[in-house]
């Protein structure tokens, strides 16, 4: 069997078998290494300069989580908690209450969309704006698995979808990469092709809206860093502070196109006006290290596994031998190119990354399969944006449990991958298909 198939398959089920994640992708890197040629020596070399990509991320992770709870000793979010609760009254009227809950879905929701485009800081805002949130979601019972996926959808669909923020560059990656490969196409058929994929990923978030995650689900109230910080109160000076450093954090990110320096610049503004006590700072900003720790150590280790996975070149080969199964079936062929980006995409972990390795052999195959060119693009970039959702190992799904889980009351796999991967996977690849056939 091919390397990353193997790798892949391995990483997933220690996962579901409750192994850390980031000893679940070393051992899939391992053996994935081991099958694929590398040997241990080969394996090892390659895991261990793959990691050093990941440092960046996990650094910018690390500052975003000291800003988080820095901006916390604002009293910003406990602000927020208490504007909330003064509008849904006692625990008992919240969870009789039908509205309040759809507002708060819809505004996570709407801010995470926002955060693709609008305000393009990624999962930046899932830290500072999900924990102190946490409170309310207990007082309605709502079920954080039905968070997770509504804040997967903002992070993935939008990019699929919208040709602006980070969708403009997933668009022109598509389209740069499909017509490199033979196929001339207009970067604005993206977004039109995109649509259909993107209907997938809405029928998934109905369902886990009104089907699966609907009933109340009870949560332990615990003490995190987030909310004994915020026992302290707030003020308007201190709201005002926080917008304030908000506002630095968010132009210096957009301005230097890094989170780490977009932290830097908000914890300054917070260090200038004395919102930030010298002798509390190195507290706080340490434990919002260790709030966002688990991110950077599972992107850490992706980037190795993903390293291993070129090196060993099963990633081009799996791509190569899919197409030589298809044969002239267009139905198979149209199937099978969509499971291979839901399997490259799990294994390196980008879907931007996932596109250019794709692309040059599936439109050359597609087009003599007989494809049409809107049909071509959809099948390019379903398959790339395949296993965003679902992979243990995706910011998309890192982020929000990193906000979902600050009092240790949310699994990582079977509250945020598991429940993303059955809604959103499994219907993007059938809408993708049915497209795919249509056009």
């Amino acid at each position: 069997m091919n390397a990353v198939v193997i790798a892949v398959i391995v990483m997933l089920l220690l996962s579901l078998f409750r192994v850390n994640v980031v000893f679940s992708l070393i051992t899939g890197a391992l053996i994935g290494g081991a099958v694929g040629g590398l040997g241990i020596d080969g394996t090892i070399g390659a895991f261990s300069e793959g990691v050093g990509g990941g440092a960046n991320v996990a650094l910018s992770y690390a500052a975003i989580g000291s800003f988080a709870v820095a901006l916390s000793s604002t009293g910003l979010p406990a602000a927020l908690v208490e504007f909330v609760l003064g509008r849904i009254g006692n625990k008992e009227e919240a969870r009789k209450k039908k509205l309040p809950k759809a507002l708060i879905i819809f505004f996570i929701l709407l801010v995470a969309v926002s955060s693709q485009n609008i305000i393009p800081i990624h999962i930046a805002f899932i830290p500072i704006l999900i924990p102190p949130l946490l409170q309310i979601l207990n007082e309605m019972q709502i079920d954080r698995r039905l968070i997770a996926s509504v804040l997967t959808f903002g992070l993935v669909t939008p990019y699929m979808l919208l040709p602006v923020g980070f969708g403009r560059i997933f668009h022109e990656i598509v389209a740069t990469n499909i017509t490199a490969s033979g196929l001339t196409i207009e970067t604005a058929a993206v977004s039109k092709a995109m649509i259909y994929p993107a209907a997938g990923m809405l029928c998934g978030l109905l369902v886990a809206v009104f089907i699966s995650y609907r009933k109340p689900r009870k949560y332990q109230e615990r003490a995190s860093i987030v909310t004994d910080v915020e026992k302290k109160g707030f003020t308007k000076s201190g709201i005002l502070t926080a917008v304030i450093a908000i506002a630095a954090a968010l132009a210096a990110q957009l301005w230097t196109e890094s989170m780490v320096f977009g932290a830097l610049a908000g914890i300054m503004v917070l260090y200038a006006t004395g919102t930030l006590r010298w002798n509390e700072a190195d507290r706080l900003l340490t434990e919002g290290m260790r709030m966002m720790a688990f991110i950077g150590f599972v992107m850490i280790a992706a980037s190795g596994f993903a390293k291993v996975m070129s090196a060993t070149g099963d990633v081009e080969r799996l791509v190569e031998e899919s197409a030589n199964l298809i044969g002239g079936n267009q139905a198979l062929g149209a199937l099978l190119m969509l499971v291979v980006g839901l399997f490259v995409t799990m294994g390196i972990g980008s879907s931007f990354s996932t596109v250019p390795i794709i692309a040059t052999i599936f439109v050359p195959l597609a087009i003599e399969l007989g494809f049409s060119p809107m049909a071509t693009i959809v099948l390019v970039g379903t398959a790339g944006a395949l296993g965003d959702a679902g992979s243990p190992a995706s910011d998309s799904t890192l982020g929000p449990t990193a906000g979902l889980n600050v009092d240790g009351q949310h699994n990582h796999i079977w509250d945020t991958c598991v429940p993303t991967f059955l809604h959103y996977n499994l219907p993007v690849i059938l809408f993708g298909w049915l497209a795919a056939m249509i056009l």
